[in-house]
């Protein structure tokens, strides 16, 4: 980890604390403590506003996040359209409960109240990438598509 670099490259300025985070989150894919002690050094702030910062914005984590980021939509028009069933496939699926990141770090499952694309809903984004009209059946597809590419990389 070289949060020095990162830090450096915003110019130690304070007003790019969230843009530092949110790099260091990117390469680390959650926040270290270390981490955040080095910010409110190098950047002259008191570690409870780094920590608050940290805390505050979901889309932060202080806990190791999995290689694969699985997040299934409950918001209503997905509810409707059977959102519950499909987490509850991913949960048995992949063995964790949403909120959860698998023991080997490959998955980390979430659940949100809306991801603003009802029209296509029920909607799942994995790995950044946005699966809509979703079903039950098509959860171990995905699943199987982000261990294969994990293969692909490791060779």
């Amino acid at each position: 980890m070289d949060v020095g670099k990162i830090i450096d490259k915003y110019g130690s300025r304070r007003r790019f604390l969230i843009a530092i985070l949110q790099d260091i989150q990117e390469q680390e894919r959650y926040l270290p403590k270390e981490a955040l002690r080095q910010v409110s050094l190098r950047l002259g702030m008191p570690l409870v506003d780094v920590y608050g910062v940290a805390t505050f914005y979901s889309a932060f984590s202080l806990e190791p996040r999995g290689r694969h980021e699985v997040t299934v939509c409950l918001g209503t028009a997905c509810h409707v359209r059977g959102s519950h069933r499909i987490l509850e496939e991913f949960e048995r699926q992949i063995g964790v409960e949403a909120g959860h990141t698998t023991k080997d770090g490959e998955f980390t499952l979430e659940s949100v109240n809306c991801l603003g694309c009802c029209a296509i809903g029920p909607v799942v984004v994995v790995d950044k990438v946005y699966h809509g009209e979703m079903t039950s059946n098509r959860v171990k597809t995905l699943i199987s598509q982000c261990r294969k590419a994990q293969k692909v990389e490791a060779s």
